[in-house]
């Protein structure tokens, strides 16, 4: 091994236009329920499930000896939400009887939480009884309770009653192994039957939003300093088959009037994370939407005929207009409104469906693409519209003005196409890199096990790879418009995908290497580009360099990808004045070290200050991610 030595001088380029950072939503691996959706009970409203089977129980269990089953509610407490908990308690009964919620394996319990319970109930004949229910959180070891809430009530209720209670905790519970319970005297309800549905805890959220976003890993995200979120995600949209597609319609309004519907991986989506939610947490938040439409293909391999494609057209523009419709003119835009938010949201991007380059989509993508862009451009044309096929395959007419392209591929995949867009020809379509990331270390098994080198976590190596791919990302921002690493969430109890940005579990957040490469790169960039000294194309070194106009700062982003440090010497003699000191943050360690939830903060950057001036000299260590920021004027 040896070092690398390069001397660097740059110009100002005529790119203006910097990159922009993504996330990117999913529902796999319980991402959005038991994630970023703030909602603490799993199967809260038995949506997409078959009662009076266990599974149905899931997360649900008896508490002293009580007789629980999901039932086809005769009368529902929506259209909706057809189902509900049958809860009996048993004749001879004593003490407290009931039933838990183990929530998304687990639920924290934290003193300085007010907590919000609901729920609905009803009884299904009348009688004279009355009793107090108690609802709060107990410690699953010992069951001892740690907050709760009373409240009466009365045989008599047989229509849908909604109970609203809150309850804080003295104290804070020293693990997880935490349940939400609902429970009653057994004695003074010994063989009544109670109907529950539509149960619902929440903790306080991200800037109070009601149905609202986790605190914690909203603020992760926002950390990032993203610009853009891409929603309502990749296969996430379209389904295994066209009725368990996402439709937007249904992840509206009150809650008791979304039906959920079955994920593609494996788990029920409540759609409590709807439409509306994911628009207001993008103005929480500070960053605009890319939003995708359904556009007739289903996961499952079948695709809309073109004569059937006109009402999932209409239901594209009823989509959009939400968004960005005049209340006044335009139905949807008007039930946006209603629910409180009369001025439009930002929408500049809409995308035309999701990878559509895999199994049979692209032999239909070409009409459906014809179609929907042709349709949706004549009354939006302010919006650009992505195609989601391979750049060029099939061809596709109107020529798409911008492409999203995806790659799951090695640390060395990466840094060796580093200059993957600097051949593209600048003909006025523009990319956006909306899923990659460095999954594997076997390029002949990518999707493979961790025994055949998929990664579990991202690694520093990993995660140097895609800083030198992203350093072309940068160069070429004046035809990439942004970039987004997938998968963003991952909950690490339940898991479909890895490696992944963000992990967490019931009470914490693991940023991994990659979240801090990520998070380099976004919040250390000017308006600026400066052309400099060009790496070599296919090596371990790539660096980037960006500048803010109003305020003079320079960011120096350089990725070492290899195994040997590498020196670099800086020339910046054309600017009149450079600062004698900069600031240097550095993300570095072994080659596959990684956070984990063992170990959270194994790999994270070090601020330091560096020596600078019109010429100075750096050494990159290896397997790293430096950004050296020095005001020049």
């Amino acid at each position: 091994m040896r070092n690398v030595a390069r001397t660097l001088t740059w110009v100002l380029s005529v790119c203006m236009t910097l990159l922009s950072h993504v996330l990117t939503s999913f529902t796999l691996q319980h991402s959005g329920d038991g994630g970023l959706y703030a909602e603490l009970l799993q199967n809260r409203a038995f949506q997409q499930v078959t009662p009076n089977t266990t599974a149905a129980l899931n997360a649900w269990s008896a508490l002293n000896g009580a007789k629980l089953s999901v039932i086809a509610d005769p009368t529902p407490v929506s259209k909706a939400l057809p189902n509900s908990l049958q809860f009996t308690v048993p004749s001879g009964s004593s003490g407290a009887v009931g039933f838990t919620n183990a929530g998304f394996w687990g639920i924290k319990v934290d003193s300085a939480w007010t907590y919000k319970a609901s729920f609905y109930y009803r009884f299904p004949a009348s009688s004279s009884f009355s009793g107090t229910l108690t609802v709060g959180l107990r410690a699953n070891n010992g069951g001892a309770t740690l907050a709760s809430a009373t409240t009466t009530i009365h045989g008599t209720a047989t229509t849908w009653t909604q109970v609203n209670l809150s309850f804080k905790p003295k104290s804070s519970a020293s693990n997880l192994a935490n349940s939400f319970f609902v429970s009653i005297d057994g004695a003074a309800t010994a063989g009544h039957t109670i109907n529950f549905a539509m149960f619902s805890l929440f903790p306080p959220t991200f800037k109070d939003r009601p149905n609202g976003m986790r605190i914690d890993i909203a603020e992760a995200l926002a950390e990032m300093g993203p610009a853009f979120f891409r929603f309502p995600g990749g296969n996430n949209l379209e389904g295994e088959t066209f009725g368990t597609r996402w439709q937007w319609n249904a992840t509206v309004g009150s809650l008791l009037d979304r039906p959920g519907r079955v994920g593609d991986w494996g788990y029920v989506n409540t759609d409590g994370l709807g439409l509306l939610e994911y628009l207001e947490f993008f103005e929480d938040v500070g960053m605009e939407p890319i939003m995708a439409v359904w556009s007739g293909y289903a996961l499952g391999g079948t695709s809309e005929p073109e004569s059937q494609l006109a009402p999932f057209i209409q239901q594209a523009k009823d989509q959009i207009n939400f968004v960005i419709g005049d209340p006044a003119t335009s139905a949807p835009a008007a039930l946006r409104a209603s629910l409180g938010h009369p001025e439009p949201f930002t929408l500049r991007f809409v995308e035309i469906g999701n990878e559509d380059f895999i199994g049979s989509a692209p032999s239909t993508y070409p009409y459906r693409w014809r179609d929907f862009f042709g349709n949706l451009s004549a009354e939006f044309p302010q919006i650009r519209f992505l195609a989601t096929s391979n750049v060029g395959s099939p061809i596709l007419s109107p020529a798409p003005p911008s492409y999203d392209v995806h790659v799951y591929q090695t640390p060395t995949w990466f840094y060796q196409n580093a200059f993957y867009y600097d051949s593209f020809q600048r003909d006025g379509t523009t990319y956006f890199e909306g899923e990659y990331a460095a999954i594997s270390t076997n390029s002949s098994n990518l999707f493979g096990t961790p025994a055949q080198g998929r990664l579990l976590w991202p690694t520093v190596a990993s995660s140097s790879g895609e800083a030198a791919f992203m350093t072309g990302l940068e160069r070429n921002s004046d035809i990439v418009f942004a970039a987004s690493y997938a998968p963003l969430l991952q909950h690490v109890n339940s898991t479909q995908w890895t490696p992944d940005l963000i992990s967490f579990d019931a009470g914490s957040v693991i940023r991994s290497t990659s979240y801090y490469t990520q998070k380099l790169f976004a919040t250390n960039v000017g308006d600026q580009y400066l052309a400099s000294t060009l790496p070599t194309s296919g090596s371990t070194l790539h660096w980037s360099i960006t500048r803010s106009s109003s305020s003079g700062e320079t960011f120096i982003k350089v990725a070492n990808a290899g195994s040997a440090t590498a020196s670099l010497t800086f020339d910046l003699s054309q600017f009149s004045t450079v600062a004698g000191t900069g600031t240097l943050q550095q993300l570095t360690g072994a080659q596959t070290a990684s956070n984990t939830p063992a170990a959270p903060n194994n790999v994270t950057p070090k601020t330091s200050s560096i020596t600078t001036g019109k010429s100075f000299t750096f050494n990159a260590p290896a397997f790293s991610v430096s950004v050296i920021t020095v005001t020049t004027h």
